[in-house]
């Protein structure tokens, strides 16, 4: 028994459906997370939501200069067009390679792509061709 008397039946009713728009605040560690895996990710991410602090900004400054590009577009909305994780690499070695070293792409056999598992040797052969790095 309640310290605060007598139990009092109650009667519930159906009422009218709830209705309206929720914002809840962003999250830190979900907004760290958005970033990276919009900028891992090839093609656009769009994000809303994202919670703007110091720290989720320079997330955000750390994957442009991995080479994604960001677009704030009002409070907490952006997008991040992702260059993959290859693109990030390239990205790296393009900022580290000194004059007359080479930097390319090839397609790698991956179950993401699924054109570079059919064939994947003539392709990889003449996309060495095409950067001039073999010879037929």
């Amino acid at each position: 028994m309640s310290a605060h008397g007598e139990p009092v039946p109650m009667t519930a009713r159906r009422g009218a459906a709830l209705k309206g728009v929720a914002d809840i605040p962003g999250d830190k560690s979900i907004s760290h997370r958005a970033l990276i895996l919009g900028a891992l990710s090839v093609g656009e991410t769009r994000i809303t939501g994202l919670l703007e602090g110091q720290d989720v900004l320079d997330t955000a400054r750390a994957m442009a200069a991995f080479g994604a590009e960001l677009h704030h577009d009002g409070p907490g909305a952006w997008r991040v067009f992702g260059v993959g994780v290859g693109g990030f690499a390239e990205q790296r070695l393009r900022g580290a390679a000194t004059d007359g070293i080479k930097v390319g792409r090839m397609l790698h056999p991956s179950p993401a792509s699924p054109a570079a598992n059919r064939g994947w040797e003539p392709q990889a052969l003449a996309q060495l061709v095409e950067q001039g790095i073999w010879t037929d």
